[in-house]
C-alpha cells in the first residue's frame, strides 16, 4: 500500500473530509504518529486511509482550525494533489 505525507498546505478537499470523518472532535495525543523522515527529522502526523492509499498528514495548530472551519460546500482548498511520497518501514525501525 503507498504511503503518502501532506502537508496541512497541500490538503485536498478528498483528504481533509476523511480526516473530518475519522476526527470529528479532533485528534488526540493517542492519534499521532512519530516518525523520522528522509532527513532524519521527527514528523508527527494523523493518518487516514483509502483502499488504496495510507495518508499521513502533519500535525500542526493550522491543521486543526482547518478541520474545524471545513465546510464540505466551500471548496478554498488547493486541488494540486502536490504530495511527497516516500517509504516508510513497517515496523518504524530506522533501516541501515
Amino acid at each position: 500500500m503507498k504511503r503518502v505525507i501532506v502537508d496541512y498546505k497541500k490538503l485536498t478537499n478528498e483528504i481533509l473530509s476523511l480526516l473530518v470523518e475519522k476526527y470529528p472532535d479532533g485528534y488526540g495525543d493517542d492519534d499521532i504518529i512519530s516518525f523520522k523522515n528522509l532527513k532524519n527529522e521527527t514528523v508527527e502526523a494523523v493518518e487516514v486511509r483509502t483502499e488504496d492509499c495510507i495518508y499521513l498528514v502533519k500535525v500542526s495548530t493550522r491543521l486543526a482550525n482547518t478541520m474545524e472551519n471545513f465546510d464540505e460546500d466551500e471548496d478554498d482548498f488547493d486541488n494540486s494533489g502536490e504530495t511527497e511520497n516516500i517509504d516508510i518501514p513497517e515496523d518504524n525501525e530506522e533501516e541501515d
